[in-house]
């Protein structure tokens, strides 16, 4: 299955791409979530390779994903891939610069069932679509109302 969404944010594109690829700050903000985030690379600076375990509760039981980052280009692009038992999938961010303090996110993210269970919900998902589709436009939305305050206390935007 595959989801899409754009959104426009009222800052630059370099400060949109750092906070963006400021790992620190998601595996604190998985933490708070009640996530159990492990990072398993030794890698100094952000960059492809960097990995991470997690766990977590989601619909009663607990889930597994190991993270990879698969590209990290600062002229704008992001590839992660996560892979799990009963799922793997990719998410993709390419940043688009509109002006000097306006970028554009464009984020994709598929994902492909490896288990019966898994395929089931991912058809729930499908048949919901509509519904699941307006879910993730209003996270990217907030996401860029997030991005757009940070960029606001620091004199970015």
């Amino acid at each position: 299955m595959k989801i899409s969404g754009r959104t426009d944010i009222g800052a630059p594109g370099e400060f949109v791409f750092g906070y963006l690829s400021d790992f620190d700050n998601w595996e604190r903000a998985a933490l708070r979530r009640g996530a159990d985030v492990t990072r398993t690379d030794k890698l100094k600076k952000p960059g492809p390779g960097m990995t991470w375990h997690v766990r977590f509760a989601w619909k009663g039981r607990e889930r597994e994903l190991q993270i990879k980052v698969v590209k990290l280009d600062p002229a704008g692009q992001m590839t992660l891939s996560f892979d799990g038992p009963a799922i793997e999938g990719t998410l993709n961010a390419e940043l688009v610069s509109l002006a000097s303090k306006r970028t554009r996110l464009l984020a994709q993210v598929e994902a492909k069932p490896r288990t019966l269970a898994a395929r089931l919900f991912i058809q729930s998902l499908k048949l919901a679509k509509s519904r699941v589709q307006k879910r993730y436009d209003t996270r990217l939305d907030q996401l860029a109302r997030d991005i757009e305050i940070r960029a606001g206390g620091t004199g970015q935007a």
